[in-house]
């Protein structure tokens, strides 16, 4: 009767470059007992050889003659993924062995070396972030987790700002009222709900907390870009890598739909959707003027087109408390919550006239000056013939339109007339006004009975200070006589 033999195998690496323990497998050998009944005991003694059993997890992989060589294999392994993650390691497998003194062993050396590499799997203790749906985010432990989750906070506020809302009260009614011109935080969050477990994982898996900082900012450790080739456009070149012509050019600042493309160009081509968001609320207060506004208030004793100022607008003054949101940096809303007055605003008021001028002549027509008589008639005079009818001795400047209609001549006339204005006065009738010393209206302009045109004068050919008047009908001369 041979008795029990248990071996256990227990490693720790501590170096200068490792920070961590290595947690190893516990390996553990037990020896079942073999009863040999032989005639010759000795003789039988040496024809027996001892083997392993090999269990991994309660599962059978077969029988080796020496367990030194799997031990090495778990042993290397555990100590090379130590050293290239830097993180505390350990092995998913609990490998035993249970020792047997066989005649005429079998062994499967190499199929149970290759069962146990394909089972082995190598776990790290980590700290999962997990934001939203996404995938989790793994660094080595909660107190990385925390940090990289702060310092995506520090990408939108400052290490002050962050200190300031990490020690004030937490109820804003405890707060001490805002002071003219202060702003401050009243709420730091993520917009996608977020939680940190500790969980087991391929040490692979394991991020830096610089590395957990740019995936969840960028949503990719790795920005692509794409070298331009011959025959590319935009278009082509968005679908490609599964973007729209829009979202390309908002990667390449500068470029637009209209830039030509060379080949040997690079472009970015990787489209940034952040994994979170973070929400940044502020309360400020500061003095602010209030602008005056342009009012205008309509008058239809006053023609179309007059204008006359009623008051002079003057800004006011407000202290404002407002209350606005930034997501990731750009403002998303802003609400005025608090008003004080200090000056009132005056708003600037205008009439504006809305008594339409009619453009049509009534056919009877007004005296065109302030008194005055007529000095020459329309017919034979010193030699010619007199077009019109002259009026001077006014105790007036003013010339005045002798009936509604539409400016067609406001200007100077090389003719001898002078400033001269003409009237259409779309009836068939059109008045001439010569020899004005100014002009107050222009072509275009609607203008009714006994509207000012300009002044009496004497520019032109004139042997002094009158109005020359002429009418015509239907393009034709007629006596002014007549019709005044």
């Amino acid at each position: 009767m041979k008795g029990f033999q248990t071996t256990q195998y227990l490693q720790k690496l501590n170096t200068n470059l490792v920070k961590k323990a290595i947690v190893t497998t516990v390996l553990v050998s037990t020896l079942t007992v073999h009863t040999v009944s032989a005639k010759n005991g000795s003789e039988a003694k040496s024809n027996f050889e001892t083997v392993y059993h090999v269990y991994m997890n309660n599962e059978y992989f077969g029988v080796v003659s020496n367990p030194n060589e799997l031990d090495q294999y778990i042993d290397s392994s555990l100590k090379e993924a130590t050293t290239k993650y830097d993180i505390e390691v350990s092995s998913n497998g609990d490998v035993k062995y249970v020792s047997e003194m066989v005649f005429n062993p079998h062994v499967n050396n190499q199929e149970v070396m290759d069962k146990v590499k394909a089972s082995f799997v190598l776990e790290a203790e980590a700290a999962a972030i997990v934001i939203g749906d996404n995938e989790p985010i793994y660094v080595q432990n909660e107190e990385q987790a925390e940090e990289v989750l702060r310092q995506i906070k520090l990408q939108y506020v400052s290490e002050k700002e962050l200190l300031q809302f990490d020690t004030q009260p937490s109820s804003i009614e405890a707060l001490p009222p805002l002071a003219e011109d202060e702003t401050r935080i009243s709420k730091i969050y993520f917009k996608q709900s977020s939680e940190i477990k500790k969980t087991k994982v391929d040490p692979s898996h394991v991020l830096s907390v610089d590395e957990a900082i740019q995936l969840l900012l960028k949503g990719t450790l790795e920005e692509k870009k794409y070298t331009v080739q011959e025959g590319d456009v935009l278009g082509s070149i968005a679908s490609k890598h599964d973007l729209s012509t829009e979202q390309l050019l908002s990667l390449n600042k500068g470029m637009t739909d209209e830039t030509v493309l060379q080949i040997g160009d690079e472009l970015h081509v990787t489209f940034l959707q952040p994994y979170i968001q973070v929400a940044v609320e502020y309360e400020t207060k500061k003095k602010e003027t209030i602008a005056y506004e342009n009012e205008v208030v309509e008058d239809d004793t006053m023609w179309k087109g007059d204008t006359a100022e009623v008051q002079e607008g003057a800004d006011g003054e407000r202290v404002a408390t407002y209350s606005m949101t930034k997501v990731n940096g750009v403002e998303s809303s802003k609400e005025m919550v608090k008003e004080e007055i200090i000056k009132e605003v005056q708003n600037h008021i205008v009439k504006k006239g809305t008594k339409v001028v009619p453009s049509r002549g009534t056919g009877n027509f007004a005296w065109p000056a302030t008194g005055g008589h007529v000095t020459s008639h329309m017919g034979a005079r010193w030699g010619s013939f007199h077009k019109g009818m002259d009026i001077a001795g006014t105790s007036g400047k003013a010339i005045k339109a002798a009936d509604n209609g539409t400016v067609v001549f406001a200007g100077w006339d090389s003719g001898g007339y002078g400033n001269k204005v003409i009237i259409d006065h779309n009836n068939g009738f059109r008045t001439l006004y010569a020899h004005l010393s100014s002009i107050d209206v222009s072509v275009g302009q609607t203008v009714s009975q006994g509207m000012k045109l300009g002044n009496i004068g004497a520019t032109g050919n004139s042997t002094g200070v009158h109005l020359h008047l002429e009418v015509t009908k239907n393009g034709s001369l007629v006596n002014p006589a007549d019709y005044f």
